[in-house]
């Protein structure tokens, strides 16, 4: 794991349970990195081309959460030197284990977002 998950303390015997949940959601909590998970889950994705299937996200804010799922373990980034740079993400295998929690997330979500339809 990522050095920014160094402090995420211990878990006291009343949560013990909850404790892999809890860092679940951590790692792959906030506005967009269930989205760049979703897109990488599917096929890979240059920086520019991601961007584009993600309205509204900034690039500083693009960068950064690819630089927290790739210090997790979750994202690899893939670097070829040609001019320019063509760089690519994708899933590492233990990040493709949450493409199954990730679909069924979506289908959850569409459940919910139909429910009152």
């Amino acid at each position: 794991m990522g050095n920014r998950l160094n402090g995420f303390g211990a878990c006291s015997t009343e949560v013990k349970m909850a404790c892999p949940v809890e860092m679940t959601l951590h790692i792959n909590g906030g506005k967009w990195k269930g989205i760049i998970l979703d897109i990488l889950s599917h096929q890979s994705v240059r920086f520019n081309e991601l961007k584009r299937l993600i309205p509204g996200i900034t690039q500083r804010m693009l960068t950064l959460q690819l630089r927290e799922l790739e210090a997790d373990g979750i994202v690899k980034r893939k670097v070829e030197n040609t001019v320019p740079k063509k760089v690519e993400y994708s899933l590492t295998e233990h990040g493709k284990k949450l493409s199954p929690i990730i679909a069924s997330i979506r289908i959850w979500g569409n459940e919910y977002m139909n429910k009152n339809e």
